[in-house]
């Protein structure tokens, strides 16, 4: 498994946005769109835009599901040959051809669900 540090967060904080964080690693689009593209849909929808239910709708009507694997980094490694999302308990993160891109490194939690982006 192979893991890169990164954060795009444009102050480099870590605070309840790794959904912002890691859709804007798998996109390739700034921190700053992602948060104003994720806020005017959460808003238009009456939610929060870092809550769960908010976060998989909006992940299960743009992109793909696929099975996981036990841990982040065996799900990274399965698809390797793509860019996805994948979700533990309380985080999501990003792999891009097999490497997780976040804060830290999150391949040894529970991977729970998975999205293709490309």
């Amino acid at each position: 498994m192979s893991y890169k540090r990164i954060n795009v967060n444009p102050f480099q904080r870590v605070q309840s946005d790794c959904f912002i964080r890691a859709l804007s690693c798998a996109t390739g689009k700034s921190w700053d769109y992602i948060y104003e593209h994720i806020s005017v849909i959460a808003q238009s929808q009456g939610a929060m835009m870092n809550d769960r239910s908010f976060i998989l709708d909006y992940l299960d009507r743009r992109y793909r599901r696929v099975p996981v694997e036990y841990t982040i980094s065996e799900t990274a490694e399965k698809y390797s040959r793509h860019i996805i999302l994948i979700t533990t308990r309380g985080h999501i993160t990003c792999s891009k051809y097999g490497v997780i891109y976040d804060s830290f490194n999150p391949g040894d939690r529970i991977a729970e669900y998975c999205w293709i982006i490309s």
